[in-house]
């Protein structure tokens, strides 16, 4: 079964540690991950910057890994990102802002890219969100 997984928490969200797992067990259970889409707050698992406290687990940290280790489509809403601060090398300089914290393997794109994993995917299961 081919699955979009779409994250709209923050890292440190339960949704977001949940999404990770559900990834995980899609892949461990022979399936397909078309796309992941991380939108609203969901944005901030993508960034490089993101620390998280030493007696809690780093999702952010463990997102960008489950991504390259497995070369999956990472997408971060351009839009959102903008707007929380998670900027490509493009986008800082574009902004003039002094750095990108966008971090590996992950590319910033639009909306229309949620609606198309939606459309190749068997199932879109979104976590977090209001």
């Amino acid at each position: 079964m081919k699955f979009a997984i779409a994250l709209f928490a923050s890292p440190h969200s339960p949704a977001a540690r949940r999404a990770l797992r559900f990834a995980e067990a899609t892949l461990a259970g022979g399936h397909e991950i078309v796309r992941l889409f991380f939108y609203q707050d969901g944005v901030h698992s993508a960034s490089a910057n993101v620390v998280a406290a030493q007696d809690e687990p780093d999702v952010a940290a463990e997102w960008s890994r489950f991504v390259s280790a497995n070369r999956l489509d990472g997408v971060v809403c351009i839009a959102a990102g903008l707007r929380r601060g998670v900027l490509d090398e493009g986008e800082a300089q574009r902004y003039r802002r002094p750095a990108a914290n966008l971090a590996a393997g992950w590319e910033l794109s639009g909306l229309g890219q949620l609606h198309e994993a939606a459309q190749q995917a068997d199932r879109l299961v979104c976590f977090g969100g209001h």
